[in-house]
């Protein structure tokens, strides 16, 4: 199948990139960060999430951070709801697009939003009716799709069960979520057909993929392949996930600019500005960054890379 033209980043800096802190994050500080992702071009931006503080102290004041950004024409500011409570609260907010989710394993379900499977559908139902009612657009997010950190193997065609039941709520985008980084090329793109043999279409799907063991690229590009135009990245390569021990960050999405770039694939988003946002929030956070293309442009000995990197034409 022929690469997209156009790929529509889901920058998860200013959530995933933060929640798996175990302190408040400063509310400022996220407000500049989102504003900065504006800036750089950033077509859709996670700005938070509406959970327990007990739970994710880091996403406290998530409510501030909705109502203070700077919000740019054209961009889809979106945060993540686990219940009706949280719904409520992004919706006094005034978020205008939720996230659902869920996991694809039993034993993670329990772990990460303290329900089964069937029941966490049981929770999203009331949540997608009341957004409909008030003309909230509703994202569904499926974690562990390539690995548990508890059962370990995950059935592609379970996962693909389960997307599809999101697709029937109604869902406009749906995130499979390699929470721990374990999937490969072959495994992710067993798992995107899986949801086509269930009738969701590749365009709906979204690939969010941790770089644990260095493949998320390349389980990128396999998405591409596979007919996917949504991806999910951070800046810096911040994340992990609370609930999987062991598992690092996302993608950084400097990387993920730069790969596109070299593939003719218009993103919009600016990739200087991408590499000074991770450089700036990993030293921020006092976070290690964990990006090789943020490494080598931030280099003063890297001056021929660097002409390389804003020039790609000069490899042909």
């Amino acid at each position: 199948m022929a690469l997209p033209n156009k790929v529509k980043i889901v920058d998860l800096t200013a959530r995933d990139g933060l929640e798996g802190f175990k302190h408040l994050v400063p509310v400022d500080f996220r407000i500049e960060l989102v504003n900065r992702l504006s800036a750089a071009g950033f077509p859709a931006i996670e700005v938070g999430e509406f959970v327990s503080p007990k739970v994710i102290p880091a996403m406290q004041g998530s409510d501030q951070v909705a109502q203070q950004i700077e919000p740019k024409p054209g961009v889809e500011y979106s945060a993540l709801v686990p219940n009706m409570r949280g719904f409520q609260d992004a919706l006094k907010a005034g978020v205008h697009v939720i996230t659902i989710f869920g996991a694809a394993t039993e034993q993670f379900s329990q772990a990460n939003i303290n329900c089964s499977v069937e029941e966490s559908f049981g929770r999203f139902e009331p949540v997608v009716a009341a957004a409909k009612e008030h003309h909230v657009k509703v994202r569904g997010a499926v974690s562990c799709v390539a690995g548990c950190p508890y059962e370990g193997d995950v059935n592609p065609q379970a996962v693909g069960r389960l997307v599809k039941r999101f697709h029937a709520m109604g869902c406009y985008e749906i995130a499979l979520g390699d929470s721990i980084g374990v999937g490969t090329p072959r495994s992710i793109k067993a798992i995107i057909q899986a949801c086509e043999d269930q009738g969701v279409p590749a365009s709906v799907l979204t690939a969010h993929f941790h770089n644990t063991c260095g493949m998320a690229l390349a389980n990128c590009y396999a998405a591409l392949e596979m007919g996917v135009s949504i991806l999910e990245s951070a800046c810096g390569g911040l994340g992990g996930c609370p609930n999987a021990p062991g598992a690092t960050g996302n993608l950084s999405s400097e990387e993920l600019v730069y790969m596109l770039n070299g593939l003719g694939i218009e993103t919009g988003v600016d990739l200087d500005q991408a590499v000074a946002i991770g450089r700036w929030a990993t030293e921020a956070m006092n976070h290690r960054l964990d990006s090789k293309l943020g490494e080598a442009m931030t280099n003063p000995n890297m001056t021929y890379f660097e002409k390389v990197v804003r020039e790609p034409e000069a490899l042909a």
